[in-house]
C-alpha cells in the first residue's frame, strides 16, 4: 500500500473462558475456547446468534480480560486495547460532525503523527475505496455501502496488525453486501493483512474465507476448522457455481444446524430462524441435484 509495509500478526486464543455476575448469577459465554487467527490470512469465525463471538471480539481487542487462559499477539500477552488491533463494529462508528476525510485522518491527527506519509495514505485510500468524490461529504450523506467502506479506510491507515471485524455488513440491503464481499475480498487479496471477520451468514464465510473456525452453541468453544482452499481473487458468480464451496457451504451448515438445535430446544428464536433457513437450504440443494441428474 503506497510503500507501506505491511505489518500482519497472528493472534493465539488459549483455553479461554470468559463468565459474567458472580455466584448464582454468573453465566458462561465462553469455555476452554482455543484457536489460531493465523498470520496473513482471512480467518473467518461464524456461529449461532448469540452463541458469544462478539464476546470472543472484545477480549481479543483487549476490552476485556479473560477469567481463565491467555491471548496473545505474536506471543506477546493481550492484556488493553491498541492499535495492533482495530476492531469495525456493526454499527458505524463514524464521527457524524466529521467528513469522510477527516473521520479516515482521525487516527493519525489523533496521535499527532500526521505527516507528509500519513496524507498520502488517506488520499491513496480515499482512491482505493471508491470515495475521492465523497470526501468532503458527511456521514449522512453516504450510503450504508459508503459508510462501511471509509470505516475500513479508517482502520487501514493505521496499519493494525490485524483488522477485526464484527459482522461489518449486517444491516445492508442484499446487493449492497454482496457489493461489499467482492470489494473487501479485493482489498484482503492487496494486502493479505490477517483478517479476523466474524459473520453469521454462511454465505458471506464461504465467499470470504480462507479460513472457517465454526463455533458451537453457548458458551461457545471451537466446533471445527475448515480450509476453504478455493482460488482468488474471488468473484461471486464463480463462488456460487463452485461445487467445492457448495460442498463446504453444507459441512458448515450441517455442523451450524446441529449447534442451533441445541438453542432451539432452549426457546431461542434466532435458533428458530436458523433451523427453518437450513431446512429451506437443504432443500433448494436436493432439488438442484435432482434437476442434474435429470439432464
Amino acid at each position: 500500500m503506497l510503500g507501506q509495509k505491511i505489518e500482519s500478526g497472528e493472534i493465539d486464543v488459549q483455553n479461554v473462558s470468559k463468565s459474567y455476575g458472580a455466584g448464582p448469577m454468573a453465566r458462561e459465554v465462553v469455555r476452554d475456547c482455543s484457536f489460531t487467527i493465523e498470520r496473513g490470512k482471512l480467518n473467518v469465525m461464524i456461529g449461532p446468534s448469540g452463541c458469544g463471538k462478539s464476546t470472543l471480539i472484545r477480549l481479543i481487542a483487549g476490552f476485556q480480560r479473560p477469567n481463565e487462559g491467555r491471548i496473545t499477539l505474536d506471543g506477546k500477552p493481550i492484556t488493553e486495547p491498541s492499535r495492533d488491533r482495530l476492531v469495525v463494529f456493526q454499527e458505524t462508528a463514524l464521527f457524524p460532525w466529521m467528513t469522510t476525510y477527516e473521520n479516515i485522518v482521525y487516527g493519525p491527527k489523533a496521535r499527532g503523527t500526521f505527516n507528509a506519509e500519513a496524507r498520502d495514505r488517506a488520499e491513496f485510500l480515499l482512491e482505493k475505496v471508491g470515495l475521492v468524490q465523497f470526501r468532503e461529504k458527511y456521514p449522512m450523506q453516504l450510503s450504508g455501502g459508503m459508510q462501511r467502506r471509509a470505516e475500513l479506510a479508517r482502520a487501514m491507515i493505521n496499519n493494525p496488525h490485524v483488522m477485526i471485524l464484527d459482522e461489518p455488513f449486517r444491516g445492508l440491503d442484499s446487493m449492497t453486501k454482496e457489493l461489499m464481499w467482492e470489494y473487501y475480498a479485493s482489498l484482503f487479496e492487496e494486502s493479505h493483512r490477517t483478517n479476523f471477520f466474524v459473520t453469521t451468514d454462511i454465505d458471506e464465510a464461504v465467499f470470504l474465507a480462507d479460513r472457517m473456525i465454526i463455533m458451537t452453541n453457548i458458551p461457545t468453544r471451537v466446533r471445527a476448522v475448515l480450509d476453504i482452499d478455493l482460488p482468488r481473487p474471488r468473484k461471486l458468480g464463480d463462488i456460487i457455481e463452485n461445487d467445492r464451496a457448495n460442498d463446504v457451504k453444507m459441512q458448515a451448515l450441517a455442523i451450524l444446524h446441529e449447534e442451533a438445535m441445541k438453542s432451539f430446544s432452549g426457546g431461542s428464536a434466532a435458533a428458530t430462524d436458523f433451523v427453518e433457513a437450513y431446512s429451506r437450504r437443504v432443500d433448494r440443494r436436493k432439488r438442484s441435484d435432482d434437476n442434474g441428474q435429470s439432464d
